[in-house]
């Protein structure tokens, strides 16, 4: 099995795993909210940037059906918005407001950045980290901003 084959299975079984152990019962709806309007944004930005040119995604499960990436863009990164806006930290300081975003962000800009360097799995063509920074903290301050409206926080 590939390199970019064990790292798919592994981010699917990783990311259920947490889903089940990490989300209480009685939030699976803020969840569902969650995961599918992050998954609304990632769709058109994860086509967009394919279509235009920016990225491509030379290995990847469903490659007849979409040139995106089917784990990353909705999958992956719609449930770790979850854990985001899950465990955002509501009523404390501005600064550690930012740092969960920065912190969020970079790890995943990070994850993005090393799979870049060393599989198959996403091609920079038009793109750089920032432009994948940029745009994540952009869908996580909207994910906020809608969670936050949706459930009257």
């Amino acid at each position: 099995m590939s390199k970019e084959k064990i790292i798919e299975f592994s981010s699917w079984i990783i990311l259920l795993t947490l889903l089940f152990w990490v989300v209480p019962v009685e939030r699976i709806r803020e969840a569902l909210v969650i995961f599918f309007f992050k998954q609304s944004l990632t769709w058109l930005s994860g086509l967009l940037v394919v279509q235009m040119g920016f990225i491509e995604y030379p290995l990847r499960i469903f490659p007849k059906a979409t040139r995106s990436s089917f784990t990353f863009e909705f999958f992956a990164y719609p449930v770790i918005c979850i854990f985001f806006n899950l465990y955002y930290p509501f009523g404390e300081s501005v600064s550690r407001q930012i740092l969960h975003y920065f912190a969020f962000t970079s790890a995943i800009t990070l994850i993005e950045y090393i799979l870049e360097k060393h599989t198959q799995l996403i091609k920079y063509i038009k793109w750089a980290w920032y432009w994948t920074w940029l745009t994540l903290l952009i869908t996580f301050v909207m994910s906020n901003f809608f969670y936050r409206w949706f459930f009257s926080l």
